[in-house]
C-alpha cells in the first residue's frame, strides 16, 4: 500500500511539473491554467494574501516567462509576478512600444465580464527584450487576473 501511495504521489508530481520540462517558454494552455489557479487561490485565501503571494514570486505562480498580474478596474496594479515595483501604480495610461493603451483596453475588456485574450508588446523577463505578448485574463467583480505568453 505504501508503494502505491509513493507511485501515485510521484505520478501526480510528474503531471503537475511536466509542463515546465517541455519548453523554455509558457504556452496558452499553461497561461490559462495559471490564471485559473490564481483565481482559485484568491477565492480560498482572500485578495490580500493572494496578491502578496503572486508578487512574491511564490512557487506555483511564476513559471519561466509565465507570471500572474492583477489589475483593479481602476487600472492600478494589485499584483505583478515579474515586477513588484509596479504594484500600486496606476497604469491606465500605459502604452506599449506601438502606442497601444494596453491597460485601458484590458480594463474595458474585463468590464464585459468574460474571459479574453489580449495582444500587445511587453518586456519578456527571461529574454529582457520587448516581444509580442498574448495575455489571458479572467475578470472578477473588481479586478482582472491575468497571465500571458510571449509570442515567438
Amino acid at each position: 500500500m505504501k508503494t502505491m501511495k509513493t507511485v501515485a504521489a510521484l505520478a501526480l508530481f510528474a503531471a503537475v511539473s511536466a509542463p515546465a520540462w517541455g519548453s523554455e517558454f509558457g504556452t496558452k494552455d499553461e497561461a490559462k491554467a495559471l490564471v485559473a489557479k490564481a483565481v482559485a487561490f484568491i477565492g480560498a485565501n482572500g485578495p490580500d494574501k493572494a496578491y502578496a503571494e503572486f508578487t512574491g514570486k511564490a512557487a506555483g505562480f511564476v513559471d519561466r516567462d509565465l507570471y500572474v498580474v492583477v489589475y483593479g478596474m481602476d487600472g492600478k496594479v494589485r499584483a505583478h509576478g515579474a515586477n513588484a515595483n509596479l504594484v500600486g501604480k496606476d497604469m491606465m495610461d500605459a502604452t506599449d512600444v506601438d502606442g497601444k493603451f494596453y491597460v485601458k483596453e484590458r480594463i474595458a475588456l474585463a468590464a464585459k465580464k468574460a474571459d479574453f485574450w489580449q495582444d500587445y508588446k511587453f518586456v519578456n523577463p527571461v529574454t529582457k527584450k520587448i516581444e509580442p505578448k498574448q495575455m489571458f485574463c479572467h475578470p472578477l467583480p473588481d479586478s482582472a487576473v491575468c497571465a500571458g505568453i510571449y509570442v515567438k
